[in-house]
């Protein structure tokens, strides 16, 4: 009996449909239409996960040159450039909060704070999550805070019947995925599809203004607190949590305790977080209405240019030059190997094929196909394409996602005559926010295997989040957002 598997049927759909586009030609334009061919092969593969979504992404290396959409050495320039070296400083960063235990530190320092109810100890759980996925993956705050936010749990299951308990169970594992999800859109750094974003719009888009650190957070960070609070209000109305439940329990302390004093390891790293933050948001200009703040890279000469990345690598080598009490260094060759190597690959893949897009035509052709949305306010396209990708999201990953369809967006824009903004940066954040099912996000996966939840309870919650999250990212966009980035 043949036994049907995924993956072994995405790749031999995403291979005909190659090859269908190849022999049967129907963009008409040569060029255009081999790009599309790679274009949907990538696209299936990263779907279904055929095969690794990183070895995907190094089609283009392969196919442009054969198909001579691009030659070898252009194709492969595409793979480094100053967004992959910004993330990569993000995450050298984040390894050396992890391997120095400041994560941990700060994640109970901020739950103490917020006293010892059941009430109180969910929203430390969630503000926790949420301040420290800024900074590094929002899988790694996860799995950091699944532990501690079981302690709490099981410290209370022997103090009160579990089925009392089970909707703070619910609410508390549910907090730590989502608060850690929202924490991720906050900064470029936060999450995968930010600088996927930024790559591919300055890669279409050349000659636009620069997306900066500390444009992104305007928007994002607002919008990611405003999201916190709609995540509270929510698991308020959903979850009825009895008021006669108290935790009088030490495992804080306790943990804390076990950490001792903070050492100078952790002092140095929270020190070079805090500088390169600095750093990132104060680097350009800063308009905030009723004066504006010149930023530091003005005191420099004009022949000295600094991006971002140049800062997250700069402050990166600190890591390694730096030693700590015992005289090792804060970050050693053993972090380097353990770096997500593929995400970098993922994001040389969507860039490449962004380029393409662009150099074949195929872009100017999509965005023809869809002028008879000219007459359409362009904020309900954004609400639209929020809507489908947030949904779309629930199956596939976000990653991959908006590697698909910010090229696509782009020039649908192009064509439109509207800022290309206005549909991508929405269309970004909502890949993100998916909420409602195990498989959309790492986080939900993570808290899922806990055992204290079923779907139904993640789909309870998750529904009315993606609903609310439809309509409040193109609304904070048009309200805020087209002030943050200027446009008219």
């Amino acid at each position: 009996m043949l036994k049907f598997e995924p993956k072994k049927i995405g790749l031999f759909v995403g291979v005909l449909t190659f090859i269908l586009i190849l022999l049967l030609e129907p963009l008409g334009n040569t060029l255009a239409n081999s790009m599309g061919a790679v274009a949907s092969l990538m696209a299936i593969l990263w779907i279904m996960e055929s095969i690794p979504i990183a070895v995907t992404s190094l089609i283009p290396l392969v196919l442009f040159p054969i198909l001579e959409i691009a030659n070898p050495s252009d194709v492969s320039n595409i793979y480094i450039n100053k967004t992959i070296f910004l993330f990569l400083g993000g995450f050298l960063i984040a390894k050396a909060i992890e391997k120095n235990h400041l994560h941990k530190r700060l994640s109970l320092s901020v739950i103490k704070l917020f006293g010892g109810s059941t009430n109180s100890i969910l929203i430390g759980f969630i503000i926790s999550c949420w301040l420290m996925s800024m900074f590094i993956t929002n899988t790694a705050t996860t799995i950091i805070m699944l532990p501690i936010g079981l302690s709490v749990i099981y410290a209370l299951e022997d103090k009160f019947e579990k089925h009392h308990i089970r909707n703070f169970a619910i609410a508390l594992m549910l907090g730590i995925a989502y608060s850690s999800t929202l924490g991720g859109i906050s900064t470029l750094v936060g999450t995968v599809p930010n600088l996927v974003f930024k790559g591919i719009y300055e890669t279409s888009f050349p000659n636009s203004e620069e997306i900066t650190f500390a444009s992104w957070m305007s928007f994002g960070f607002p919008l990611s607190l405003l999201m916190v609070i709609v995540l509270i209000l929510v698991f308020k109305i959903l979850f009825k949590i009895p008021q006669n439940l108290k935790f009088e329990s030490n495992f804080i302390n306790n943990e804390l305790k076990k950490l001792g004093k903070i050492n100078r390891s952790e002092k140095l790293v929270l020190l070079i977080v805090f500088t390169t933050t600095f750093l990132w948001i104060f680097r350009q200009n800063i308009n905030l209405g009723f004066i504006e703040l010149n930023g530091w890279s003005n005191l420099l000469p004009k022949s000295i240019a600094i991006h971002d990345s140049t800062i997250a690598i700069s402050m990166s080598l600190l890591l390694f030059i730096i030693p700590n009490e015992d005289g090792e260094k804060l970050l050693t060759n053993n972090e380097i190997k353990s770096l997500p190597w593929d995400i970098l690959l993922l994001f040389g893949g969507g860039f490449a094929l962004a380029k393409g897009f662009q150099i074949s035509g195929l872009s100017e052709l999509i965005g023809s196909y869809f002028s008879f949305l000219g007459g359409i306010n362009p904020y309900v396209i954004s609400f639209l394409v929020s809507l489908v990708i947030i949904f779309l999201t629930e199956l596939t990953s976000n990653t991959a996602t908006v590697n698909t369809f910010l090229p696509i967006l782009a020039s649908i824009s192009v064509t439109l005559n509207i800022d290309p903004l206005i549909l991508m940066i929405p269309a970004t954040i909502a890949a993100s926010f998916a909420f409602m099912l195990p498989v959309a996000t790492p986080p939900n996966a993570i808290i899922f295997s806990s055992g204290k939840l079923e779907i139904r309870d993640m789909m309870k919650a998750g529904l009315w989040l993606n609903l609310i999250s439809a309509v409040l990212i193109p609304l904070a966009f048009y309200f805020f957002g087209s002030r943050v980035f200027e446009i008219n």
